[in-house]
């Protein structure tokens, strides 16, 4: 092999692994960086269709019904479930544009909430509540106490898409309890809830009823 080729050879290398570098970097920064920063109200805003609890804990999840990566945080809400043993109520707003039917929202993620014994769902149209409650990213959690007042506001998974134990849904679990435990913020790991073109940001779309991605990302 002459200098020339070994030259060649070992470029194309260097420029494989800087290619391997840079996508790698992608995807961690991708799966480990939270979503947008947002916070929910410190008590519970006025004119929310969602019904809180006068005797118990009240928490509510936002979700993109076709975010891949929410499928972690239903999981995580159902370990929470039945963790609180009956001593929290919950409710799963999925967030759908204004003009979309049933068949756009009423995803895998929605009849998996659903089954969730103590969890109510409901579609958020337009995101309303969404709003109301300064939620940016799929899987932002809120829970309030029974007069109203905001306990915790951020995610119950500790990255994109992955499930088990991390302190979002430790510190919803010890307060419901009534443990010791910091009423705190924390970042959400998710896509947005309202994006462009009404898919889930950052990530690729499952289409349940086709059974394959659509090939949308943002």
């Amino acid at each position: 092999m002459s200098v020339l080729q070994r030259a060649a050879l070992a470029g194309g290398l260097v420029a494989w692994l800087v290619a391997i570098a840079a996508g790698s970097k992608f995807m961690l920064d991708h799966e480990f960086g939270p979503g947008t920063p947002s916070g929910s109200p410190s008590v519970w805003p006025h004119g929310s269709s969602v019904a809180r609890s006068s005797e118990l804990p009240t928490l509510v999840l936002f979700a993109h019904p076709r975010c891949p990566c929410t499928r972690a945080t239903i999981a995580e809400l159902a370990s929470l479930m039945t963790q609180c043993e009956g001593r929290l109520a919950a409710h799963v707003s999925f967030y759908r544009p204004k003009d979309a039917g049933a068949d756009w929202y009423e995803t895998d993620l929605w009849r998996s909430a659903a089954l969730i014994p103590g969890v109510r769902v409901a579609s958020d149209p337009d995101g309303a509540e969404t709003e109301r409650f300064g939620a940016t990213t799929s899987g932002h959690a809120a829970l309030y106490d029974p007069r109203g007042n905001l306990l915790y506001s951020g995610g119950i998974t500790s990255s994109r898409g992955h499930a088990g134990e991390n302190l979002g849904r430790l510190t919803v679990r010890d307060l419901v309890l009534g443990r010791d435990g910091p009423r705190t913020t924390l970042p959400v790991f998710g896509c947005a809830l309202r994006a462009p073109g009404d898919h889930a940001g950052g990530c690729r779309i499952f289409d349940p009823p086709r059974g394959s991605y659509d090939g949308g990302t943002l």
